[in-house]
């Protein structure tokens, strides 16, 4: 781990050219490196998932964080933002495909960028992720618990989503899935259906299962916190962007 950065809040085009808020990390030295767009999950652009991106530059990326909300709640509280977007269903994948594209276009125009960005994203972002790697320009995409990818939403789901796997033969980037066993959205079975789809596909990838883990078992904030998981897959999380972003 590097250590030195510098993290901001900036503007940056996103779907159809909206200006949208974004937080940005880097390490402070000029050297080439890859970039990373951190997908924050359904409660929203918080202070852990800043967090998440200072921890991405100090360990040697470009990170670029999207506020997925900041049209729907600019300025608000992220527990008040995410209400206000669980409450209209949720961010359409069409404008979080192109928000996404602004912000790896964004990472490719620092004057440290190698070209290469890969995403990852939790819980709602996991399925994003994946999303984001069918439909842009990506050299690597994390998922991290998803749900919805495969599956069917259950009836009085409030977000206005639907499975993914039609998409897979359209997947343009190696996949990392980090899973919990203990979670139900996604399942341990979904997981391994996407699993054999992906393989049938000959799509490359890599699915991980933590054994006392559920959903959200990266978030450093909430109850549902595993350290020893989430240990384990940040270390998961770097060797594959050491592969393919390096």
């Amino acid at each position: 781990m590097r250590g030195d950065l510098t993290a901001e809040t900036i503007s940056i085009a996103g779907d159809g050219g909206d200006q949208i808020e974004a937080y940005l990390a880097r390490p402070a030295d000029d050297g080439a490196r890859g970039g990373v767009v951190v997908i924050h999950h359904l409660p929203g652009y918080d202070a852990a998932t800043k967090e998440i991106a200072r921890r991405f530059a100090a360990e040697g990326f470009n990170a670029l964080c999207p506020n997925l909300y900041s049209r729907d709640a600019p300025g608000a509280d992220p527990d008040d933002a995410a209400a206000l977007v669980r409450s209209q269903g949720g961010v359409a994948d069409e404008r979080l495909v192109g928000d996404v594209a602004g912000a790896a276009a964004h990472l490719r125009s620092l004057a440290t960028s190698n070209g290469k960005v890969g995403s990852i994203g939790y819980c709602s972002g996991g399925r994003q992720s994946f999303l984001s790697a069918a439909k842009v320009d990506l050299q690597a995409a994390v998922d991290c618990y998803g749900a919805f990818v495969v599956g069917e939403v259950p009836e009085g789901f409030p977000l206005k989503v639907g499975p993914l796997e039609h998409l897979v033969p359209e997947l343009r980037s190696p996949l990392l899935g980090l899973f919990g066993m203990e979670d139900s959205y996604p399942a341990p079975a979904d997981m391994e259906r996407l699993d054999g789809l992906l393989t049938a596909a000959g799509k490359p990838h890599s699915f991980h299962y933590f054994e006392g883990a559920g959903h959200g078992f990266f978030s450093v904030d909430r109850p549902a916190y595993r350290p020893e998981a989430a240990k384990e897959g940040w270390r998961l999380v770097l060797d594959f962007y050491g592969e393919h972003l390096s």
